[in-house]
C-alpha cells in the first residue's frame, strides 16, 4: 500500500520523489490570498504612514524571496530553476481588504504550486508584520491555488 504514495518508499519511510526521468515542461502556478485590515490601518498603509514603512513593496520583495527559497522550507520540495515570480496587489478600499496574488513560472520537471503558496503566504505575513504595530487582529485568509498549468496533470482552474 505504501508504494501508492509518491513520498513514501515500500517500507513507509518518507522520501523525495525522483524526477530525474521526467522531461521539462513550462509550468505556472497562481495563488490568491486575502489580508483583511481595519479601515484605519488600510488608510495608514495607503498613505505610507505606518511605522515600518512601505508595506506593499516590502511584502512584494518578501514574497518573491520566499518563493525562491521554498525548497529550504518544505522538506520534500525540489529546488527549482524559477524563471519568474511576481506578487500583485489589488487594494479593495471599501472592504479594507488587500487581495494578493503570487504567480510563479518555471520550465522544469515539477510544478511550482508550493512556491506560489509560500510566496503568497509570506507576502501576506509580511503585511501583517508591517501593520501589527497599529493592529494586532489582521486576518489572513482564502489562500488557495487558483491556476496551474504544465506537467502530466495539465491545467487546473479554481472555480
Amino acid at each position: 500500500m505504501a508504494d501508492a504514495f509518491s513520498h513514501m518508499d515500500e517500507d513507509g519511510n518518507a522520501r523525495m520523489v525522483d524526477v530525474s526521468e521526467k522531461g521539462n515542461t513550462k509550468r505556472t502556478a497562481i495563488v490568491h490570498c486575502l489580508v483583511r485590515l481595519a479601515p484605519k490601518t488600510l488608510s495608514l498603509l495607503l498613505e505610507n504612514a505606518l511605522p515600518k514603512g512601505d508595506v506593499l513593496t516590502t511584502a512584494k520583495i518578501a514574497g518573491i524571496q520566499a518563493a525562491k527559497r521554498t525548497a529550504d522550507l518544505i522538506p520534500m520540495c525540489h529546488p527549482l530553476p524559477i524563471s519568474y515570480v511576481d506578487i500583485r496587489f489589488n487594494v479593495r478600499e471599501a472592504e479594507a481588504v488587500i487581495e494578493l496574488e503570487c504567480e510563479v513560472r518555471t520550465d522544469y520537471k515539477t510544478g511550482v504550486e508550493m512556491e506560489a503558496l509560500i510566496g503568497a503566504q509570506v507576502a501576506a505575513a509580511t503585511i501583517y508584520d508591517m501593520c501589527k504595530a497599529v493592529q494586532k487582529d489582521v486576518v489572513i485568509d482564502d489562500c488557495r491555488l487558483m491556476f496551474k498549468s504544465g506537467g502530466k496533470s495539465g491545467t487546473f482552474r479554481a472555480e
